[in-house]
């Protein structure tokens, strides 16, 4: 047998932030259908809590509240 590799893959912060950003562009633009809606919005929160609830201190404080702001 042959054992399969997975490659690394590291997801930073930063990263998921710009998941975050990326969803507000593509609903800002109208990608979603209305029946995809609840489910981006409820992957969206997700994301945008966990890099809330990550993110040191001593970020901007506009930086999250920016991102926060956006689906409002």
């Amino acid at each position: 047998m042959t054992e399969e590799t997975t490659p690394e893959v590291k997801l930073s912060l930063n990263d998921l932030a710009m998941a975050v950003k990326i969803i507000d562009l593509c609903s800002e633009r109208g990608s979603f259908k209305g029946d995809e809606l609840s489910v981006v919005g409820q992957v969206r929160g997700n994301l945008a809590q966990f890099v809330k609830a990550n993110t040191p201190e001593e970020a901007t404080e506009e930086e999250v509240t920016e991102d926060d702001n956006s689906t409002e």
